[in-house]
């Protein structure tokens, strides 16, 4: 099965990797996941108490819970570093050339990618870094899931205008964005956009650093809502269950089950997915943007219809909320093989 790579601030804040194995194979009566920890800078997997503010105990947990119980007989790889740009940088940077490295990587962490100053963290230096990265990650047939953001179309910068996060923006990424479930007996009977609010909601819209790639080139991909209406990189490709309330149930080692959701949960379980999907074709998917917008971009996905993220609504194909839309596994995988045929 695909091995994976998963990027981690600090520590697992009182849960250590193997612990978090255990309770897979206890509690959940599924295989304990193949774990190893990698620490690039910083104190690496020793837990905390959940007191720092770089504390990344639920993010790391719920990476690992979704990936690996979507695909639990993968390799994964945690990477740990600082909370600082080059800590960033370096991460990414080991991941994509280390010997062995992961066919899938799922991030969960992203800023916005321009704002007023102060309120970004991203200088352009490490946005260029990062995404020299990532280029190379997809023409070594990496694939690289990456949450869209968790607070809407302005990501709650105060200038009133819309946001991008990046690496969501990135176009070498598949950018994953957030849906909204009511299911009843394990079926859906009604998906949407994640919006609960300008603080809880996907994010989602134009970025203003990169242009449109080419394989967006037929997309219908809007111009930018703000001044200037620019015309980049639309985000997100792709989505799936994000909204808190309607998301999912995390088993913590101490036996307490706590609902989490976000877009941090959409990246792992796209990455989860892709290491099945890799199985079952035989090879990894690699760099599955062009592909998805040029032969899946109708009847493949579920594609949402209804709702918004604040400037940008969801429609019929591609949009700025949702993408392509939420997976269906089976429907994926009989395209691709298709494909590959």
């Amino acid at each position: 099965n695909g091995a994976m790579g998963a990027t981690g601030q600090t520590a697992l804040g009182g849960y250590s990797l193997p612990m978090v194995a255990g309770y897979f194979r206890k509690s959940l009566n599924l295989p304990a996941p193949n774990i190893t920890d990698v620490v690039v800078h910083g104190p690496g997997n020793q837990p905390g108490d959940g007191s720092q503010d770089t504390d990344a105990t639920g993010e790391v947990l719920l990476d690992i819970c979704m990936a690996a119980g979507i695909a639990p007989k993968a390799k994964f790889v945690m990477y740990f570093t600082e909370f600082t740009e080059q800590g960033w940088v370096d991460c990414i940077t080991s991941a994509v050339t280390a010997t062995n490295a992961p066919s899938v990587v799922s991030i969960s962490y992203g800023n916005p990618e321009d704002g007023p100053a102060g309120d970004i963290l991203w200088t352009q230096q490490a946005i260029t870094k990062v995404n020299e990265a990532f280029q190379r990650a997809a023409l070594a047939g990496i694939t690289i899931s990456v949450a869209a953001g968790d607070q809407g179309s302005t990501e709650d910068l105060p200038d009133h205008r819309q946001h991008v996060d990046f690496p969501a923006s990135s176009p070498w990424v598949l950018s994953c964005g957030g849906t909204r479930i009511i299911a009843s007996q394990g079926v859906i009977n009604r998906e949407t956009v994640w919006n609960d609010g300008p603080q809880s909601a996907t994010g989602g819209g134009i970025s203003a650093l990169f242009a449109v790639p080419t394989y967006q080139a037929g997309s219908n991909v809007p111009p930018s809502v703000n001044p200037g209406h620019r015309l980049g990189r639309g985000v997100p490709d792709v989505a799936s269950l994000a909204d808190p309330e309607t998301g999912v149930n995390v088993v913590f080692p101490d036996g307490s089950v706590q609902p989490i959701g976000g877009t941090s949960a959409a990246a792992p379980l796209w990455s989860g997915l892709i290491a099945r999907l890799n199985q079952g074709l035989g090879k990894p998917v690699g760099f599955l943007n062009p592909v998805m917008y040029k032969s899946m971009a109708t009847g493949v996905l579920r594609d949402i219809t209804e709702g918004d993220n604040g400037a940008y609504k969801a429609g019929p194909g591609w949009d700025a909320c949702t993408g392509f839309g939420s997976p269906n596994g089976t429907r994926l995988l009989t395209a691709l093989k298709s494909l590959t045929s």
